[in-house]
Formats: structure tokens, C-alpha cells, sequence
């Protein structure tokens, strides 16, 4: 069967809780996807900022298969090599001392929901801690995570849970105007993602933190897409020199196998105990194993000075388009997590786009996303321009 054939047999049996582009994915070799029938695409999507080393990296693929015929699976009742090794790799990137692995970018933020929610408890003996959400973040789709994503609409159809209060990203008056004497954390991600691609300005960030520290509030950074090297350093938080007392990770930590994790200090950590929290697959083998080699091939490619090198050549020609072309507003975000704000809805410049062989995703109706594999190169950048550009100026 080929591509549509395929789209329609799918159209008969999954749910339809996504806006899928007609197109079967086969296989992938470095930046670029194939579909069904042989059409090739860049790839500026990397599975939504999931694919930082790029596809079939055989050294990767090598790894997994290893472990495959190691072990995959024993439970949490038991430690496995790998685990603690990815666990250990975790605490020296993100400077906290404890981790729980997931499955999931929304399981992580379920943990730490549930980790701050608990901190309160054993504070106040009450379980009615309150906790204070940006509006416009994105956190998962499950019940918890719904709870603090600061969009109504994903919210209001399912209900969610009590004591989540919203506030405006990058004002720091009206989250302080917020907090009250149940207030137990703040969650916020240190880049935006779905909600525009904006990054937490320095003087927000930092007098939040110290707010969080006067106040003996736990400060929780979401860096499950602004992690893992996209913005030039392993974690985004780092620009600003500060450390959250617990950190939301997935997507380029497993590069492509499902992994998630939650970090927390020591002193905050040590409120979960047996029975508190578990995840049956949570922390196996295979995606430990993922994440250990994911570390690995980040020092041996150089990933961050990658990084570094050509983020600043995507911002350079972005912020041309954005000179160049009425329709296009303006370029933000940092590193290789970058948007395009338009004038107008990005559906058809996408559309189009992927026609000719381009692969981006939105951010909200208006803006363009760019989160490539970290792996990029110059000349990358060059034939996304010469593809996306050619649509924006038939769109001008």
C-alpha cells in the first residue's frame, strides 16, 4: 500500500486526538525522513526537539541492540547497570542530587507535582499546597500536567486539579502578587515552547528564584524541550545562573526511545518515600541504556559547540526573513529552539513547506517552530532557507 492508502486504514482505527499531515513516515538517515514512497524531507521537527542526534546514528542503534540482547525489563524491586549510570550522568548535568526515571516528559512533570505536593504536606500536615503556573506554558496532556499548562482550552473540557493558580510569564509583580501561605512551588518552562517560543528573561528568572528561597517555595523549571543541549548548554537554566530545586526532562535525553525524568535536591527529594510514587517500566534497561550512550555521543560530537556555531547562523538568516518579508514579525527563542511569528496563520506556509520537502511544526496558530537535530549543519540551515523562503515570498 502506499502513503494514502496507509493514511486512510489509519483514519479507520486511531483516535483523533491529532491533526496529522498525510504522510507515512518510513525511515530516516542523518536530518532527513523518507516517507512511504521514497519523497524525502529536512527535517526541522527532530519529533518535536526529541531527535538531537539526528536518525540512524549507527553507534546509537548499536547500543540498543546490546542491550536488547542483555535485558530489557526486571521491575523497580531490583537495580539494573545502566539505570544508575544514567541516573549518575543526570545528577552531574542538572547539579541535583536525586532522579526518578519516567516514561515520559508528563510523567516527569506528574512526579514533580506530586513531589511538591508532598513537600507541603509534611510542612503543614494539610494536602491542599497551591501551586503557581504560567500562562500559555505547556506541561502534558495527562490530568496533573493539564492542570499547570496555562491554556484554558486544553483545561476546561476535562476539569482538572484544585490550587493551580496562573500567572504571566516573564512578570515577575504578578507571580508575586500570587503567592500565598499555601503556595508550594512554581512551575514554569525556562523557554516556552508551544506558547510562542519566549525565554525567561534573566531578571525574571533570577527574582523568582530568590523569591522561592525568601518565601520556602519550590522553584520547578520544565526543561523537557529546552534541555538536553538546545539552547547552547545542557540545560537552559544554566545561562542564567541559577538551579531549580526540581527539573523536568524528556525528549533528547532518550532520542527517541520514551524516557523521562524528574531531578530534585536533596533536601526536597527525600519527601518521596516507598509507596509515594512508581512507574513499572520506569528506569528499565533499554532506556537507560539510551540515555547513558545519549551522554556519550554528546561529548564525542562535540554536540553544545555544535550547537553554539550554528544557532547563531540560524538566527542570522531567520532575523533576515524577518527584515525581508512584511508577513513575518519577528525571530525569537535561543539556540537551536527558534520561532517565526507571522502576521497570519502558519497551516498553509507549513503545509506547503512540506511539499516541498521541509518538515517544521507550529507553536500556537501564528508562529513557524524550528527545533532541527542538534546535529545540523551550516549547509542544513541553507537548504531549509532556500525551501522556506521561496513559500513565505509567494505568501508576502
Amino acid at each position: 500500500m502506499d502513503s494514502k492508502q496507509w493514511s486512510e486504514a489509519a483514519d479507520q482505527v486511531l483516535m483523533h486526538t491529532y491533526g496529522r499531515f498525510p504522510v507515512v513516515l518510513e525511515r530516516g538517515e542523518g536530518v532527513y525522513l523518507y516517507d512511504l514512497d521514497g519523497k524525502k524531507y529536512l527535517d526541522f521537527g527532530a519529533g518535536i526537539a526529541v531527535f538531537a542526534l539526528g536518525y540512524n546514528n549507527k553507534e546509537y542503534n548499536d547500543a540498543l541492540k546490546m542491550q536488547i540482547d542483555k535485558l530489557l525489563h526486571t521491575s523497580n524491586y531490583f537495580y539494573n547497570v545502566p539505570a544508575i549510570r544514567a541516573c549518575e550522568k543526570i545528577t552531574q548535568m542538572t547539579g541535583l542530587d536525586r532522579v526518578f526515571l519516567t516514561n515520559s516528559g508528563t510523567e516527569a512533570v506528574e512526579g514533580a507535582i506530586k513531589l511538591a505536593r508532598k513537600s507541603y504536606y509534611l510542612k503543614h500536615g494539610t494536602a491542599d499546597g497551591e501551586i503557581i503556573a504560567m500562562n500559555h506554558s505547556f506541561h502534558g496532556r495527562s490530568m496533573g500536567a493539564l492542570s499547570v499548562t496555562g491554556t484554558q482550552k486544553y483545561r476546561e473540557p476535562f476539569g482538572t486539579l484544585s490550587g493551580i493558580v496562573f500567572a504571566d510569564y516573564n512578570n515577575y509583580e504578578d507571580v508575586a502578587s500570587k503567592i500565598t501561605e499555601k503556595t508550594c512551588a512554581i512551575i514554569m518552562e525556562t523557554v516556552q515552547g508551544e506558547g510562542g517560543l519566549y525565554p525567561a528573561s534573566p531578571e525574571f528568572l533570577k527574582k523568582v528564584r530568590t523569591l522561592c528561597d525568601e518565601k520556602e517555595i519550590l522553584l520547578i523549571l520544565d526543561e523537557i524541550q529546552c534541555g538536553m543541549g538546545r539552547t547552547g548548554t545542557m540545560m537552559a537554566y544554566e545561562q542564567y545562573g541559577i538551579e531549580p530545586d526540581v527539573v523536568t526532562l524528556a525528549k533528547a535525553l532518550g532520542c527517541g526511545v520514551p524516557v523521562g525524568a524528574f531531578a530534585a535536591k536533596e533536601d526536597v527529594a527525600k519527601a518521596l518515600v516507598p509507596g509515594d510514587h512508581g512507574s513499572t517500566y520506569g528506569g528499565n534497561p533499554f532506556a537507560a541504556a539510551a540515555i547513558c550512550k545519549v551522554f556519550e555521543l554528546f561529548e564525542k560530537y562535540q554536540v553544545l559547540e555544535n550547537v553554539r556555531q550554528v544557532s547563531a547562523y540560524l538566527e542570522e538568516k531567520l532575523d533576515m526573513l524577518a527584515k525581508k518579508y512584511q508577513c513575518v514579525k519577528e525571530r525569537r527563542g535561543r539556540g537551536l529552539m527558534q520561532g517565526l511569528e507571522f502576521d497570519r496563520p502558519v497551516k498553509e506556509i507549513i503545509k506547503k513547506s512540506m511539499n516541498a520537502g521541509l518538515i517544521t511544526f507550529s507553536a500556537g496558530e501564528r508562529i513557524i517552530r524550528f527545533v532541527p537535530p542538534l546535529v545540523i549543519k551550516k549547509e542544513h540551515i541553507d537548504e531549509m532557507m532556500g525551501i522556506l523562503e521561496s513559500v513565505i515570498a509567494a505568501e508576502n
